[in-house]
């Protein structure tokens, strides 16, 4: 009997792998091709003896000014600890002294003449960086390039012979459950060899914009950022760089970032010294449910529009808020992460089609993508235009919402420092058991639209509301700016006192 459930079972596993289970026939099960795993190896030894030349320890030294903040800092010690007296007592006694700080990382050749790369937070503000390679040689290094966004650096160093050097394999083809080994210097030991599988692929942790880890279970520790992920052929599919952890240990769970994103990266760092990304124009967010109704899109799919920089080559396109972008040079957008992967990967110059819809109707614009360059701080921009001694604002309170708004004239913009060329209704209360207090508004917060229309009073914003209201409306869609940013929030009518 109980072989009989185990036959059983594994049938009832391999029409769930055909995708049909609900209409497979008994012919079909027993077509469907076995479900069977791969075992693990018998010994990593081989490839690890392979490896483990290509891969370097990196250790820094930082100068801290005498008297700063982070010279001064203390250790992380329990409050009660007895350490702490005599911490505070030999900072006190050397705060005129500089301090040398050392930090210790991993890294990997990539060339013979010395090419490595690493993580950026291994080697930032780093007045010397020391290469150790795995014969016990260390040798003084360069910085080629980094980039903060990615989090990856090129570094380079001078010996007397070619270097042993690793290659990159295709991340896309890393699949969930494939084995991995990464070769890392885990709190300063040296070379060391950890083995697990691939856990999961695209994690977003939050990491910088361009997030798309993977997810190993492999061990990784401090010391381990900046060293190769490899596959069972000994290629490096990711650069070992976060690790979630509540004790500062490893718990199995660990982001490498792909090395498909790391060659483009790496290549233009050797080659220009700096990164050289595609950049569009826009702000865009999520798609939620909510929004989806608010607008009556047909799915959660494509990366909404928020925002659109004035001049720049999706406003030259003409390209709007509220347009949902579901494709872009041929490519599906998924979602509003994948967007600015896709754009960043596109060369400058390049002239590209982007697929939206508007309206409910699919359009198409011809785009040519700008280079990315840095963009002042709109608080910076909201600080400049504030003005001393703002009157009081006289505000009018939109009841069903739980919120109350003002107009924006010279007074408010000064003192919530709204930017000038923020037009709209502004927040002046929010009640914070209501569907508004529910949805994160502040105090600040500006309404630009209403369901697509433009709003300057509060009584525009109260107006359409109860215009939605009346006509069955459940979800009012609003573009709000909020220090100078953009966004979309679906406000639930239903709600509606």
């Amino acid at each position: 009997m109980r072989a009989s459930w185990v036959e059983f079972l594994r049938l009832v596993g391999r029409a769930a792998f055909a995708g049909a289970l609900a209409f497979a026939s008994p012919a079909a099960i027993a077509a469907a091709p076995p479900m069977m795993g791969r075992g693990a190896p018998d010994s990593f030894a081989d490839l690890a003896n392979q490896l483990l030349p290509t891969v370097v320890n990196i250790a820094t030294t930082q100068t801290l000014k005498a008297g700063s903040a982070e010279a001064q800092q203390l250790p992380d010690l329990p409050p009660d600890s007895p350490l702490q007296q005599l911490f505070k007592d030999y900072m006190n006694q050397d705060k005129n002294v500089p301090h040398h700080v050392t930090s210790l990382g991993s890294g990997f050749i990539i060339d013979a003449s010395g090419l490595i790369v690493t993580n950026n937070h291994v080697i930032d503000q780093a007045d010397e960086i020391t290469v150790t390679l795995n014969d016990g040689t260390s040798l003084p290094a360069k910085v080629v390039g980094r980039d903060e966004k990615t989090d990856l650096a090129l570094v380079r160093v001078k010996a007397k012979g070619p270097l042993p050097f690793a290659h990159f394999g295709d991340s896309d083809h890393a699949r969930i459950g494939d084995w991995v080994i990464a070769i890392g210097n885990p709190f300063g030991l040296g070379s060391t060899v950890t083995a697990g599988i691939v856990s999961a692929r695209n994690r977003d942790i939050a990491a910088g914009p361009y997030d798309d880890f993977i997810q190993t279970d492999a061990p990784i520790n401090r010391g381990n950022s900046g060293g190769p992920l490899f596959d069972m052929a000994g290629n490096v599919v990711g650069v070992n760089s976060e690790i979630y952890s509540p004790t500062g240990g490893s718990v199995g769970i660990g982001f490498a970032i792909p090395a498909n994103m790391v060659r483009k990266v790496i290549d233009e760092l050797r080659q220009y010294g700096e990164t050289r990304r595609g950049w569009l124009g826009v702000r865009v967010q999520p798609v939620t449910a909510e929004i989806a109704e608010g607008f009556g899109l047909p799915s959660t799919t494509g990366a909404l529009v928020a925002d659109v920089t004035a001049g720049g080559p999706a406003a030259k396109a003409g390209l709007q808020p509220g347009d949902l972008i579901v494709g872009f040079d041929g490519k599906p957008v998924a979602d509003q992460r994948t967007l600015p992967r896709i754009v960043a990967d596109t060369p400058v110059g390049k002239s590209v089609t982007v697929d939206y819809l508007r309206g409910g109707k699919k359009e198409t614009a011809r785009v040519t993508v700008a280079k990315l360059e840095d963009t002042p701080d709109p608080d910076e921009v909201a600080t400049k235009t504030a003005k001393p001694t703002p009157p009081k604002p006289k505000a009018s309170k939109v009841s069903q919402m739980g919120l109350s708004l003002a107009q924006l004239d010279g007074g408010t913009r000064a003192k919530f420092k709204v930017p000038n060329d923020v037009q709209g209704v502004v927040v002046t209360d929010v009640d914070p058991d209501s569907p508004a207090g529910d949805n994160h508004f502040i105090p600040g917060d500006v309404i630009v639209q209403v369901q697509s229309q433009a709003v300057h009073t509060p009584d525009d914003v109260a107006k359409r509301l109860d215009e939605d209201a009346k006509a069955g409306k459940k979800i009012e869609m609003m573009l709000v700016s909020r220090a100078g940013e953009s966004t979309y929030v679906a406000m639930p009518l239903s709600d509606a006192g």
